[in-house]
This record gives C-alpha cells, sequence and structure tokens, in this order.
C-alpha cells in the first residue's frame, strides 16, 4: 500500500506535521515522515509506527528518496529562508511522478490579502505567495491551507507566559487590531482528514481560524476566564517591544524579520479574519483561546517558559 508523506514533521512551534503524522497514524494509515535530522523527535515519529528518513527538502536526491512510493503528500515546513527552493523541488519531482492524489500545502492566510502589486515586509510571506503560484502552475493536485497565526506563536504562549508571570500582563504592540488564532492541533486535524480522503478537496483553499475575532482585551478576558486570576492587555508601542522583547532573542534574521512584520501586521487589523472551515472539515469547533489556555495552564503557572523556534 502507497505511503503518505509528511514533510517538516519534527517541527518545534505547533509541531503540526507532527500532529499530522499521530492523528494518520491512529487511523491506521501509513505515513512517511520526512525529518531534517536523527534526534529524539525523529524516534517519537517512529513510535507511531510511521516510516520516519532525514533529509533536505532542497536536495533533490533527498526528495526523491522521500516520494517513492508516496501517493499524498503533505508539504509544510518551519519558517526558512530556503521555503520557495524546498517548494520548488518538491513540486518538480512530485510533478514528473505523475500519479499523486493530492499534494496538500500549508501556506499562510496573509497570502489572500497578497498580490505582486501588494506585498508584505515579511520575506517568509512573500515567500509563501510565490509558492502557491509554482503549485497552482503545476498542475499538481493541489490544496492549499492557510491557517492565520497559530495559538502555539510566541505571542500567544512563550512570551505571554513570561509576562503573565512577572505581573499578570500581555505585552504586544498590537494596538486596537482584531486577531483570530488557531491552535496547531486544529490545523493538523484538517490536514490529517483531508489527506485521508483528497479527492473531495482538490484545488480548493481553506482559510484556518479560530472560532472568533477579537481584539486583543479580549484576547485577555479569555485568559483571565481560563487561568481564573485577571490577566490585562498592555499595548506597548512597537519600537520599546521590538527593543525589549524581540531583539533581545537574538533570533535569525529571517525569522525576527518575519514575527516583526507579523506584529505590524496585527496593529494594521490584517488578523481581523474568521472562517468556519476547520468546524466544516473536522466537524469540531475550532479551538477557542480560552480552551487553549486553560489546556496549558500548567505552562502559565511558570515563571518563564523558553522560547521555541518557529
Amino acid at each position: 500500500m502507497f505511503s503518505i508523506l509528511v514533510t517538516g514533521a519534527a517541527g518545534r512551534v505547533g509541531a503540526v506535521g507532527r500532529k499530522t503524522v499521530e492523528l494518520l497514524r491512529r487511523r491506521g494509515l501509513p505515513v512517511r515522515a520526512l525529518v531534517h535530522r536523527e534526534d529524539e523527535r525523529a524516534e517519537a515519529l517512529r513510535a507511531t509506527g510511521a516510516e520516519v528518513i532525514a533529509g533536505d527538502l532542497t536536495r533533490a536526491e533527498d526528495v526523491l528518496r522521500a516520494l517513492e512510493g508516496v501517493r499524498r503528500v503533505y508539504f509544510g515546513l518551519s519558517v526558512s529562508a530556503e521555503h520557495l527552493e524546498a517548494t520548488v523541488t518538491a513540486a518538480a519531482l512530485a510533478r514528473d511522478r505523475g500519479d499523486l492524489e493530492v499534494f496538500l500545502n500549508i501556506s499562510q492566510m496573509t497570502v489572500s490579502q497578497m498580490s505582486a502589486s501588494r506585498m508584505t515586509d515579511s520575506p517568509q510571506q512573500r515567500q509563501h505567495w510565490l509558492a502557491e503560484q509554482v503549485l497552482d502552475w503545476s498542475g499538481l493536485p493541489v490544496v492549499h491551507l492557510r491557517p492565520t497565526v497559530f495559538l502555539e506563536n510566541p505571542f500567544f504562549l512563550a512570551w505571554a507566559a513570561e509576562s503573565i508571570a512577572e505581573d499578570a500582563t500581555i505585552r504586544l504592540p498590537f494596538g486596537t487590531g482584531r486577531t483570530s488564532p488557531v491552535a496547531a492541533s486544529d490545523v493538523a486535524e484538517v490536514a490529517a482528514t483531508i489527506l485521508a480522503d483528497p479527492a473531495p478537496h482538490i484545488g480548493r483553499i481553506y482559510g484556518l481560524t479560530g472560532p472568533r475575532s477579537e481584539d486583543m482585551r479580549a484576547v485577555a478576558a479569555e485568559y483571565s476566564s481560563a487561568l481564573g486570576r485577571p490577566i490585562r492587555y498592555v499595548d506597548v508601542p512597537f519600537e520599546e517591544w521590538q527593543n525589549r522583547v524581540l531583539l533581545p532573542r537574538r533570533l535569525p534574521e529571517h525569522l525576527a524579520h518575519h514575527i516583526s512584520t507579523m506584529a505590524r501586521l496585527h496593529a494594521q487589523n490584517r488578523y481581523d479574519r474568521l472562517t468556519h472551515d476547520v468546524e466544516t472539515i473536522t466537524g469540531k469547533r475550532a479551538t477557542s483561546v480560552h480552551d487553549f489556555v486553560a489546556q496549558h495552564a500548567d505552562l502559565f503557572a511558570q515563571p518563564a517558559l523558553a522560547t521555541e523556534r518557529i
């Protein structure tokens, strides 16, 4: 029986690839998980019964090996300056195969507001836009998933946990902008559902959000309700937030640029988006901020939470 290939299966923040592998294995489907390196995360994937191989999505020989015997592909990877190169490599080789049933591409919701004359400042988001163009030109049976910002993003998890532990605040430069973050587990549920039965979804684009779009004061109220104590939103000037929160992390330039752009776009209300695609595809209501925080309440009780790479 053919395998389902899941790339980026050992990703860190959100770990949509890993969660997708787990969900597919629970359905009894054969999965090949592609990881960048052998480590404890690779071993955890093997424990699910998945075949695990290590490789680089920008190396044609690695991608060819990963595609052997595969009919369905989940294509996702962490924030990377090589995103477009990896997409083009995978698309070219998958097209040569000529027998794929679906190429499920994990994109970003910001792409829906972008065009050749209207880009953002994030090189990552520009690469996602270009990657979608390439895949649409390829003739592959493509499905695009466009999740909005993840609840697992440091905005809402790691950095929020730090400021909540310090003085019961969430400090971000989002102004009055509204947002509708989505849980990575919901994105993985959508992905696994499509990969299990792709035919009805070919050619579709799905925007994935949480169940409501609200400003950060309303988001803070959901934290308060979930944690059982008052949590306030403090609107921080962008430059102050950048100097005090972002720059001291010493993140790679590509990643830091992407995160700072996301912060600016929130302030511009570009994340005020709401769809019900999660519920339509999975039959389950998307996870709310309240429920997500309640599920991770132990993390918000700690004095600090180490920031993970996106």
